[in-house]
């Protein structure tokens, strides 16, 4: 496979490893992709990198947060509380505007575990549907996250479905 060339493909590889990082738990590759302070000319001498109110995340249920130290933390504690996670991406849209690029797409996950070992059967999972906007940030190292935003997509249940039906309209 080549290199990507232009910045769509970077920003979808940039996106599709953010994903692939989290599905293998690796949480310093995950880090890597966040921007830095650094990452936007903010002197680290004077601003504590941890503190500083450069990104934000927000998980499905959970408040918003915000800084580099806040956010990391939160990847830490579901990769630690996860033994086994999968995003099938769907509805993936790119668009990018100078140094500024907008990822949304539906995350259909499956978590659980624990992870089989070879030869053994999955153990009960729990499928999710989530929809996402990942903002990136040019940088000289490449496209890095700015923000996320899951929120679940609730599904209908079959009494409202058989409402909109008998519905005249």
């Amino acid at each position: 496979m080549s290199a990507p060339h232009t910045d769509v493909e970077q920003v979808e590889a940039a996106n599709t490893a953010f994903y692939e990082a989290l599905e293998r738990g690796d949480f310093e590759e995950v880090a890597s992709l966040w921007l830095t302070p650094a990452d936007l000319g903010v002197d680290e001498t004077y601003h504590d990198p941890a503190d500083s109110g450069v990104v934000s995340c927000v998980h499905p249920g959970w408040p918003a947060l915000t800084g580099r130290g806040e956010v990391l933390r939160s990847y830490a504690l579901i990769m630690a509380n996860t033994d086994y996670i999968q995003f099938f991406l769907t509805d993936v849209h790119v668009s990018v505007t100078g140094d500024t690029a907008l990822v949304t797409c539906t995350e259909n996950i499956l978590s659980g575990g624990p992870a089989p070992e070879a030869g053994e059967e999955l153990g009960p999972l729990v499928g999710q549907l989530v929809v996402a906007t990942n903002v990136f940030r040019r940088t000289p190292d490449g496209w890095k996250l700015w923000s996320h935003h899951a929120s679940p997509v609730l599904a209908e249940t079959e009494d409202e479905e058989e409402d909109e039906e008998e519905t005249p309209g």
